[in-house]
């Protein structure tokens, strides 16, 4: 690549219209120790989106696994009801188990963002409830759709009950 030649307002358009070359551009550039022709803005953002959608996902299986401890301690009608929530549970936890063996940090951010979690959480269960399949729930539980003030307003499990929690396992 005759990196060199490319202008930073040309890396400019490149992030907008080609992303694969953009990157392989920059990386060349930042090899070449050419950083003065580094797209240097939309490299950082890209960093630090980079970041974010690591965190996002652990928030996310956190989500999962509170949205579905809470429809198994609060709305499973049946005994043998809840085999797919369990088995989003446990995807979740191993997902993020192999998060944080790859990016040991996020495990303190997880701690720092239960709570954002829960919030995820309650939509997602409003959403479900809205479900045609789930209007009978909803008219059971709650006498009608219930919104996000018929949750919770903070997250009722501990970062513990989130990895290890198994309501589904009952205990002589």
């Amino acid at each position: 690549m005759a990196t060199q030649s490319i202008s930073k307002d040309f890396l400019k358009e490149l992030y907008e219209k080609d992303y694969y070359r953009w990157v392989n551009e920059n990386l060349q550039l930042l090899k070449e120790r050419e950083y003065d022709s580094v797209d240097w803005e939309n490299l950082l953002e890209e960093i630090e989106d980079l970041g974010r959608k690591h965190l996002e996902s652990v928030i996310s299986y956190m989500a999962i696994i509170l949205q579905h401890l809470y429809k198994i301690d609060n709305f499973k009608i049946y005994e043998y009801s809840g085999k797919g929530w369990i088995n989003s549970v446990l995807h979740a936890r191993k997902s993020l188990e192999k998060l944080f063996l790859e990016y040991p940090s996020l495990k303190q951010k997880a701690v720092e963002n239960i709570e954002k979690a829960w919030k995820w959480a309650v939509i997602d269960l409003v959403y479900w409830f809205q479900k045609p399949e789930n209007e009978e729930l909803a008219k059971k539980f709650f006498g009608r759709l219930p919104t996000e003030k018929d949750f919770p307003e903070n997250c009722p499990y501990t970062y513990k009950q989130i990895f290890e929690y198994k309501p589904w396992i009952k205990e002589d």
